[in-house]
């Protein structure tokens, strides 16, 4: 999600902040601490990396972040933008430059959030030396290709684009219109650090000072990340509650049966086990509405005999997205708390639309696609194992235990999974380009835009580590698509063209979309203002109990 890699079940599988893992030992909620005070006991997973905002693009790590962290502009449930830190975000004529002037503001450690708070931390994510894993999301500005040679830099080097006024004004120039920006910078890799974060960015990753509704106060791993209110936020996200502790579990089911228990207040996802059922669960409150995640897999665009850039991999692609059929996932797997997927964003994105050319390969047409696989033979013949790789406490097992079995029926194909124990193992693995096979991937929007889940995920600039291009596709049709939407007058010109784009990746299936996940999840008896927003996620910042 965010941004990201999404880790939770199958039935809500990220690539944001990509969707996080499920389940752990958690713990017990004791509901109104003893104290008086009332802190939401809510469902987590451990984060992939230590709490830096420019190196989560998972949620285990992004759920803490965004509620440490004030950005530029935040988002209401709805996913409507309003300044936050910004007083004011003014464009010029052709969007290729942004003047940035700040309301006065302070971190969790009293020192003041400047200009250079600002200027400073996104130099830090997009310089390649620091190997930030959203560096890509700053592609935009001036001076980004200067600083993509890790070889030749300190890390310190600053982005060329971004000019200081004063303390509280500064200017942005980008390489390229970009009429996306002002809504890109409430992402939670655009937050602000302080100037503590630069003596040891490793320590302060452990123990991170924010600006947000909350400040942090311990991380167990693996065990528990613990959030306080905190009282001198003055933005739009005060929290009625006086804390979140997020409890990290390696099993959905026991965060299921604890929320069920009252041990645990919230949770965004159900146990495959448990979807027929929740709705009816008298011993919790439920919540399933349409929601923005979109679950695929990715198949590693270099793979032998699946290359997205051969006619072969392509073949081979289109075969395998056509011998499953996502409405009996759907249905039969999920229990119909997911639609199935006909393109790459989801019906809340702005510019969505269920006739895209080329979406009949997301089709189930058993007969295709045979006739597509013998094709790819007949180019090159392949008797491999294609496996599947999950992270294994998010229980995706139903899910992906279903596709192998569709392939192998429907395609005739050799066929596995290929679990890996947890969240935090599993997205290693992926940003390490150690997967030789297929592996689950999904996405949580960083913000209301078909961009984010476009070339965040598919631009050649996101690929190979600079971004949440996982699969290191590469397409320059593509890339020229995106670079033209930036450019475009108006949003409804833009997604037009996001549109065009979405045929290209029809053709190539760089990812294989699967579905959309409901924004849908529980809460314990006696928690208010139960709400899940444009994320899938629970609004933390309103819950009470």
């Amino acid at each position: 999600m965010k941004k990201r890699a999404l880790a939770f079940a199958a039935v809500a599988c990220s690539l944001a902040l990509l969707v996080s893992g499920c389940g752990g030992t958690g713990g017990s909620s004791s509901g109104t601490a003893k104290s008086g005070k009332v802190i939401i006991n809510a469902y987590a997973s451990e984060p992939q990396n230590p709490l830096i905002p420019g190196d989560t693009n998972e949620t285990g790590g992004g759920k803490p972040g965004d509620l440490l962290f004030a950005g530029l502009v935040s988002f209401n449930a709805k996913g409507e933008a309003s300044n936050e830190v910004a007083q004011s975000i003014t464009p010029n004529a052709d969007a290729t430059q942004y003047t940035i002037k700040l309301k006065d503001w302070k971190f969790t450690d009293g020192t003041s959030v400047t200009a250079q708070s600002f200027t400073k931390s996104w130099s830090y994510t997009a310089n390649a030396k620091n190997a930030q894993l959203t560096s890509s999301f700053f592609s935009t500005i001036k001076g980004y290709d200067a600083l993509q040679d890790a070889k030749s830099l300190q890390g310190t080097e600053q982005l060329s684009g971004l000019k200081i006024v004063n303390d509280h004004e500064f200017v942005v120039t980008l390489s390229q219109p970009d009429a996306t920006f002002p809504i890109k910078v409430g992402y939670l890799a655009y937050a602000p650090l302080p100037e503590s974060f630069y003596k040891n960015p490793k320590a302060f990753g452990e123990k991170p000072v924010g600006n947000g509704p909350y400040k942090f106060s311990k991380w167990v791993h693996n065990q528990e990340i613990d959030l306080v209110k905190n009282a001198d936020y003055k933005g739009d996200r005060v929290a009625k509650n006086d804390g979140v502790n997020f409890k990290i579990y390696t099993s959905d089911s026991a965060a299921y049966a604890d929320v069920q228990a009252g041990n645990l207040d919230v949770m965004e996802t159900v146990p495959s086990a448990d979807t027929k059922t929740f709705l009816k669960d008298s011993s919790l409150e439920a919540y399933n509405k349409a929601g923005s995640v979109i679950q695929t897999f990715t198949i590693p665009s270099n793979l032998d005999h699946f290359k997205s850039n051969t006619e072969e991999g392509r073949l081979r692609r289109q075969a395998i997205s056509m011998a499953i059929d996502r409405k009996t996932l759907v249905s039969k797997v999920l229990n119909d708390v997911g639609t199935p997927a006909v393109e790459f964003t989801s019906p809340l994105t702005p510019g969505y639309s269920d006739s895209i050319t080329g979406n009949d390969n997301l089709k189930f047409n058993k007969t295709k696609a045979k006739e597509l696989w013998a094709k790819a033979d007949a180019i090159s013949k392949y008797d491999g194992k294609l496996t599947f790789s999950y992270n294994a406490d998010g229980g995706s097992k139903p899910i992906y235990d279903a596709i192998v079995n569709q392939l192998k029926n429907n395609l005739g194909i050799n066929a596995a999974t290929d679990p890996i124990p947890t969240f935090q193992e599993f997205r290693n693995d992926v940003t390490k380009r150690q997967i030789k096979g297929a592996f689950r991937t999904g996405w949580q929007p960083d913000y209301p835009s078909a961009e984010d889940y476009l070339f965040q995920l598919y631009d050649s600039a996101a690929a190979d580590g600079n971004g949440s291009n996982d699969g290191d596709y590469k397409n320059s049709a593509f890339d020229a698509l995106m670079t033209k939407a930036y450019a475009a007058k108006s949003t409804d010109a833009a997604n037009k063209i996001y549109q065009q784009s979405q045929e290209i990746l029809l053709n190539d299936l760089p990812a294989i979309p699967l579905y959309y996940s409901n924004a849908y999840g529980v809460a314990a008896k006696g928690v208010k203002n139960f709400e899940m927003d444009w994320q899938n996620l629970p609004v933390y910042t309103d819950m009470t109990k």
